[in-house]
């Protein structure tokens, strides 16, 4: 049985359509992540399952129950949110007990609970501290007690992360990866963060304008993205995409003409494509090699105009003929500097080809010869 079903969720605000038929099922003990940009629905969509936005029309099944009219306090779920939301003037234990105390449970159960929770977060020995002592992951834990004291069905993160700075944000991030094993949860994540999305899911989805654009694992999600929208939201940095025009096509895939004129030959599904028209190429910047290394199936000539220097790594942004630019990630003791004339190459296996109308042509099956004239 799924834990979660949503159900051709609908919602409008001042005319506005946030969330448009929106149909997700969610599997037991699965950690989903809901990701996009700013505005794309995420958030609201969370609401809508913990009760807090009513949908206009569509069904919220929460296991197997249809709970869409169901109160938020009657739905046997926990919400973590942004803001931590901690009464000041309480103790830890006050707070992660306070719903507890609501409910009318017995003491001996609230005292089980709360330090049964505190010993799993390990902020036992913040019990008696004020808010104001804590630092802004030890409040984090606290907020996520809260939650687990509910002993919920379902547990709801709408960015609990994004206040914290990015060294407590990783720690925070394995902290929860691992809580998910440790309770065998039903967890649903709302993040704009795709890193976070992808070390944290089990399965992600993309929203964009209110509608999901794909659903899928992380490494799924980065190697056979749907659409230009997903493959360009997946990965970071984002994927480069270079406008080219089809030379040929037919069953076996196509060809395609590359800036400076090199044809590429690409196998993949690319029914109702002819020669003259025009596609997106999708190469990852870590799929470059710099220097057109051997073994390559095209290469790309360029000037480097920034080098960023990350350490272990150099991310180059290259201007192609024609205008295009593209990020190239090399190693972290390249050489390249700016203004330098630089050819870089990729295999066939990791192109990505997309019609005028965003779509992917299909699954890359393997990877195909090509020349450099």
């Amino acid at each position: 049985m799924s834990a979660v079903q949503l159900q051709q969720i609908r919602k409008t605000f001042a005319g506005a359509d946030v969330l448009k038929g929106v149909d997700i099922e969610v599997d037991e003990h699965e950690f989903l992540v809901f990701v996009g940009p700013s505005g794309c629905g995420k958030s609201t969509l969370l609401r809508t399952i913990a009760g807090l936005e009513r949908v206009d029309s569509g069904r919220v099944l929460i296991g197997g129950e249809d709970v869409t009219e169901v109160e938020p306090s009657e739905r046997g779920v926990a919400m973590v949110f942004q803001s931590y939301a901690l009464y000041p003037h309480m103790s830890v234990y006050e707070n992660i007990a306070f719903g507890l105390r609501m409910l009318k449970l017995p003491q001996s159960e609230i005292d089980r609970r709360v330090n049964g929770a505190a010993q799993i977060l390990q902020i036992g020995q913040l019990l008696e501290r004020r808010p104001r002592a804590l630092s802004g992951g030890q409040r984090q834990r606290v907020a996520i007690g809260r939650a687990i004291v509910r002993e919920p069905k379902v547990f709801l993160f709408d960015e609990p992360l994004s206040n914290l700075d990015a060294a407590l944000r990783v720690q925070m991030r394995l902290e929860l990866i691992k809580l998910h094993k440790q309770l065998n949860a039903t967890m649903i994540y709302v993040t704009h963060d795709q890193t976070e999305a992808m070390t944290m899911a089990d399965r992600i989805v993309v929203l964009n304008h209110g509608s999901v654009e794909q659903i899928g694992s992380p490494l799924e999600l980065y190697r056979r993205p749907r659409n230009r929208f997903v493959a360009g939201f997946i990965g970071s940095p984002k994927m480069n995409f270079i406008d080219v025009e089809v030379s040929t096509a037919d069953r076996a895939g196509v060809t395609i003409a590359l800036p400076g004129g090199a044809p590429l030959s690409v196998r993949c599904e690319a029914d109702g494509v002819r020669a003259g028209d025009k596609l997106t190429l999708g190469i990852r910047p870590e799929h470059f090699a710099e220097n057109g290394a051997a073994g390559c199936d095209a290469r790309l000539a360029g000037e480097v105009i920034v080098v960023e220097h990350l350490g272990g790594e150099t991310l180059l942004h290259v201007g192609l003929a024609g205008g295009a630019t593209i990020q190239v990630k090399g190693s972290g003791d390249s050489a390249a500097t700016d203004g330098q004339r630089i050819e870089v190459g990729f295999s066939a296996r990791h192109a990505h080809l997309f019609g005028s109308d965003g779509l992917a042509l299909g699954a890359v099956r393997e990877a195909a010869q090509a020349s450099t004239a």
